[in-house]
């Protein structure tokens, strides 16, 4: 049998067909997926990874493979490498992975204002105007003292109850503070429940029992009161990303955390907060004592010919808007420099089409809840 025909083999039966074939082997199938040799199995995967460039969307056949049953999961886990070391986002565990170090993930974010909802895509090419693939979707409800944004990772089902829910964005009544939260990834269901009960005695709680949501990241936007010309002035806070991962060469966390749900045959990871009650990890003492990362806006420069504020987007963007913008790192304590290195920049293309590309050590979860604040209209800050 050839990789291709075990390719299409694969992807032609339902998920669930596979994974009970792989636990309970019939007497009248020739083997199971789950009794191949391993070194047989990590060349199939290897091969499989590396295929026409390992880009989607011939990526959707080493998620194919991982769902095949835990073998292949676990073995396709050790041979996908994290989007920090190649750029690729495969899993949904990739949406809250930090990206790469030498260049931006390309993607774009598709408004419709009619629902209110927000769509994020993976550029495939070069070019602003293909289809991409579709990554996260948010939907905005606006409160009588806030504003709400729903991050899920199906464009269909946008509530916090679903399986498919990410976290949330938070703003405000003026619109000039928004936090973001990492959400449960898991719903508290009975099981979950009672998992949690039966280690309630104990110091340790499992963590596959989620913890509810906590606070991630912090935008501010500087207000505007005497009304001065200029672009909007932008601060985000990483609440979870120590500054030491910048400028010192340390290194963001791609930890993943597994939940073993029937509804999510995939692993899934999120953030860690980076202060943490845990005493006796000497990377937790670490990010006791470095401070956040801090982003802020590049400073546009002034166009005397063209009489409009300018920024390089190599490109990326077409058209003027003032939600238009760059984010780098803040001036380091030891050189007094700023960064030259953008970690996330968005910028306008067309009437409801956006680009956002983004960079290490922030992910794309994080960067398309910061790209969200920019859509909320404030004339304080303009």
């Amino acid at each position: 049998m050839t990789i291709r025909s075990l390719i299409q083999e694969m992807r032609s039966r339902p998920h669930r067909v596979v994974h009970n074939a792989a636990l309970t082997a019939n007497s009248s199938d020739p083997f199971s997926w789950s009794e191949l040799p391993e070194e047989l199995l990590r060349e199939i995967l290897i091969r499989v990874e590396t295929v026409d460039g390992g880009d989607w969307p011939s990526r959707r056949n080493v998620v194919a493979c991982a769902g095949v049953c835990r073998s292949w999961r676990i073995l396709t886990k050790e041979i996908v490498a994290v989007p920090q070391f190649s750029s690729k986002l495969t899993f949904p565990s990739s949406l809250k992975q930090p990206g790469p170090k030498d260049s931006l993930v390309q993607c774009f974010i598709k408004r419709n204002r009619n629902t209110q909802s927000y769509h994020l895509y993976l550029g495939l090419t070069t070019s602003l105007t293909d289809n991409g693939k579709f990554l996260l979707a948010a939907s905005k409800l606006k409160r009588a003292t806030c504003t709400d944004y729903i991050i899920s990772l199906r464009s269909d089902d946008i509530s916090k109850r679903s399986n498919a829910y990410l976290g949330r964005m938070r703003s405000n009544f003026l619109g000039t503070k928004f936090t973001v939260f990492d959400g449960s990834l898991m719903p508290q269901t009975g099981a979950a429940k009672m998992q949690k009960s039966r280690s309630s005695n104990f110091i340790k709680v499992s963590p596959k029992v989620p913890q509810g949501s906590y606070p991630i990241a912090h935008i501010s936007y500087e207000l505007n009161v005497l009304g001065s010309r200029g672009p909007r002035r932008m601060c985000c806070t990483m609440d979870t990303i120590p500054m030491s991962v910048e400028y010192r060469g340390g290194v963001a966390s791609t930890s993943i955390r597994s939940f073993s749900t029937q509804s999510s045959p995939f692993f899934r990871s999120h953030s860690k907060p980076m202060r943490s009650n845990s005493a006796s990890c000497s990377d937790s003492e670490n990010n006791l004592r470095d401070p956040p990362l801090v982003l802020s806006n590049k400073t546009p420069r002034w166009h005397e010919q063209l009489r409009c504020w300018c920024l390089n987007f190599h490109g990326r963007v077409t058209v003027a808007s003032v939600k238009n913008f760059q984010l780098v790192a803040l001036s380091d304590c030891e050189t007094g420099l700023p960064s030259e290195r953008i970690i996330l920049q968005f910028g306008k293309v067309g009437k409801d089409m956006f680009t956002m590309d983004y960079g290490y050590p922030i992910s794309a979860f994080q960067a398309f809840a910061i790209c969200l604040s920019s859509f909320e209209t404030r004339i304080a800050c303009e």
